[in-house]
């Protein structure tokens, strides 16, 4: 790959912790698969804020939904018997959460209620939800991965129109994981965790997909997972197996990368803070959450009102 001149790297930095009270460590049906068979506290994805500056984050393996408020005060919203992965607003107080084991699932922030949303196709159940994203006209688009991977490209991607119409995108992903839009809304990006990559498809006028490319390729035990655009049409993305967070111009050059410190695993990102310039990652196998500080701010993806 050829760059035009060396990024810049950038250490990140802890920011909050996942408090003791919260840490039981637990074999989980979902550990067992994703986690070799061990025991886990946690492992934190999703992280999203609300119009107020709070943080929101899952924890996949126990089925939790906290809220971090600007003092890195911890609290439990909800608890179920699920696996939630990506959140986005559907509004100001009700989050849509892609569950694994249920669907999509939206979650009242104010009375920790959890209700079913979509949970099949045709009455055919999904592989395994595990992020999405909003355009400005109120379409989603999720990532169904479940356990495929390059043995079994068959992961999917889908768009939900508002009024309910639910179409297959893509059936051939080895594990699609993040998703999010570029500035314009043309193109779509869905990170490929097992091709260690993120794809990137044209959305034509009549909202189909046509010429589906690899956009950028990584390496290492654990490829692309979350991802995220900012102000200036640059695309983020969280690689855990390298602890990175690249930042890529318009040509997949990266232009900027984050680190974190040894042992971490950065799986997803959201931007926050003063004049959305502040990066905050989930670093899922320690439970904590780590930041940097940005020249660029972020885009803020929810659904419109």
């Amino acid at each position: 790959m050829f760059i035009s001149s060396p990024p810049k790297v950038t250490t990140l930095e802890v920011w909050s912790r996942l408090p003791d009270r919260f840490r039981k460590p637990k074999l989980t049906e979902w550990s067992k698969v994703n986690q070799g068979g061990r025991a886990s506290d946690s492992f934190l994805e999703g992280p999203v804020f609300d119009e107020v500056g709070n943080l929101f984050v899952t924890d996949i393996p126990h089925g939790r939904v906290f809220r971090i408020d600007q003092k890195s005060e911890w609290d439990l919203v909800a608890q179920w018997d699920g696996q939630p992965n990506g959140m986005k607003f559907m509004n100001a107080t009700e989050l849509l959460i892609t569950d694994y084991a249920n669907g999509l699932m939206a979650l009242d922030t104010k009375s920790g209620v959890v209700r079913p949303y979509l949970t099949s196709k045709n009455s055919e159940q999904f592989k395994g939800l595990n992020d999405l994203t909003f355009d400005s006209n109120g379409n989603l688009y999720f990532t169904d991965q479940g356990q495929t991977g390059l043995h079994d490209p068959t992961g999917r991607v889908y768009r939900l129109s508002p009024a309910g119409k639910l179409e297959q995108l893509l059936s051939n992903v080895p594990s699609p994981n993040g998703i999010t839009l570029s500035k314009d809304e043309r193109f779509l990006f869905v990170a490929a965790t097992r091709g260690n990559c993120v794809w990137r498809m044209p959305l034509l006028l009549d909202g189909s997909i046509s010429k589906t490319g690899q956009f950028f390729t990584s390496y290492g035990p654990s490829g692309p997972d979350g991802l995220a655009i900012n102000d200036e049409g640059h695309l983020l993305i969280a690689n855990p197996g390298l602890a990175y967070i690249w930042i890529l111009n318009h040509l997949a050059e990266p232009i900027e990368i984050l680190k974190g410190i040894s042992g971490t695993s950065l799986t997803n990102l959201a931007f926050g803070g003063k004049e959305n310039k502040i990066i905050y990652c989930t670093d899922s196998t320690n439970g904590q959450i780590m930041i940097a500080k940005l020249d660029i701010p972020g885009i803020t993806i929810h659904r419109p009102t």
